[in-house]
């Protein structure tokens, strides 16, 4: 009697709390509900004031939406090197720009179909990743973010001098619209763009996942932590992570291609170290080494980057004394200070919002009890 009258209190005293494990569950939808709901994207008519300009199927919304994701994308891959093994690369932006440059230089000089210049494009830029990767990982910390950002500096500075004539220069390419396939050209084909878009981000997100769930992403985990400690049992740490490397920058130089698409050009803003910094600064604000925040913060910061520009220039802002309208008429202010209160408010990043809030019932049901 009294072993059943224990059990039962066992049962209903300590487990109770337990139950507060529920409320936060069907947060565990939510990324089926994002995607559902970019998927009807194109086909809304449904207006969405102060976020977008017009309504949600419009031309222009699919374009920015599109660029949000092709660098919520970007920023997730660049966190699989960052975030799962611990490598702090300053010129991850130069394979995003060789997947751009190289599939663009294949149309406009060799004349070559698109489907067959974005496969070089992207082999282009796999290859680059594996030599230059080869290299960069002969050092380790603060000496392999400074040979990054070398190979960086150098491939800025080939592509804006354009030496061999083939980068446009300080005013870049723009693709040939005659080459490319007629679906992909024109105002009238904006849904399909951001079709690719959201294409390259389920791909990317699909990519990550299996590679850090499988064993070299255990791997990869370890030499986060303690790389001495991989060594100690019998690994070698630096084909782990040459293979971080190549895959982030490959998926970097795919992700350059969607950007040729989207912008209809090659820009050597694409291949300075501070567009690295740019996805550095989206991780962070995400949360590095989450499964979503990279994705979260890549999509907050270009949508903010987009629409606290077209603030700034407002003739709300304009109408300000000078004290106000200084500072706030520039976008890298505003976009500052974003990022400050979001890392304050939020340690860890926006990843760490879901958890946040459901901590918050069983805070208020903890006091009351």
């Amino acid at each position: 009697m009294s072993t059943a009258t224990e059990t039962h209190d066992r049962t209903d005293g300590p487990a109770a709390p337990a139950r507060t494990s529920d409320g936060p569950r069907p947060l565990r939808w939510w990324p089926a509900g994002v995607l559902l709901l970019l998927v009807v994207a194109p086909f809304s008519a449904v207006p969405v004031p102060g976020v977008l300009d017009g309504p949600l199927g419009s031309a222009g919304s699919l374009q920015l939406l599109a660029t949000c994701l092709l660098f919520g994308a970007l920023a997730t891959g660049y966190d699989l090197l960052l975030g799962r093994t611990g490598l702090l690369s300053f010129g991850h932006a130069l394979y995003f720009a060789a997947g751009s440059y190289a599939t663009n230089t294949f149309l406009l000089e060799a004349g070559l179909p698109f489907a067959l210049a974005a496969v070089l494009g992207l082999l282009f830029g796999i290859a680059l990743a594996l030599v230059l990767g080869s290299v960069s990982l002969r050092v380790t910390g603060i000496g392999f973010s400074m040979v990054t950002l070398a190979f960086a500096q150098a491939g800025s500075i080939l592509v804006s001098r354009d030496p061999g004539g083939v980068t446009g220069g300080e005013e870049g390419r723009a693709a040939p619209a005659d080459l490319l396939p007629s679906w992909l050209v024109g105002i009238d084909h904006t849904a399909n763009l951001y079709w690719i878009a959201l294409a390259y981000l389920v791909l990317t997100l699909a990519v990550v996942t299996w590679a850090v769930r499988s064993p070299t992403g255990r791997v990869w985990e370890g030499i986060k932590e303690n790389e001495r400690r991989v060594e100690v049992l019998g690994l070698r740490p630096y084909g782990f992570k040459l293979t971080a490397f190549v895959v982030a920058g490959g998926l970097a130089a795919l992700g350059g291609i969607v950007h040729l698409l989207l912008t209809g050009g090659s820009t050597p803003r694409t291949t300075t170290s501070d567009f690295t910094l740019s996805l550095l600064v989206m991780v962070v604000l995400g949360g590095s080494g989450t499964r979503w925040g990279p994705m979260a913060g890549g999509i907050l910061y270009t949508w903010a980057d987009h629409r606290l520009g077209d603030l700034a220039g407002s003739g709300a802002v304009a109408d300000l004394p000078a004290v106000l309208r200084v500072p706030l008429s520039q976008p890298l202010f505003l976009l500052g200070v974003l990022f400050v209160a979001v890392v304050h408010l939020l340690p860890g990043g926006l990843a760490r919002l879901p958890g946040r809030l459901g901590a918050v019932p069983h805070r208020k049901e903890t006091g009351a009890l």
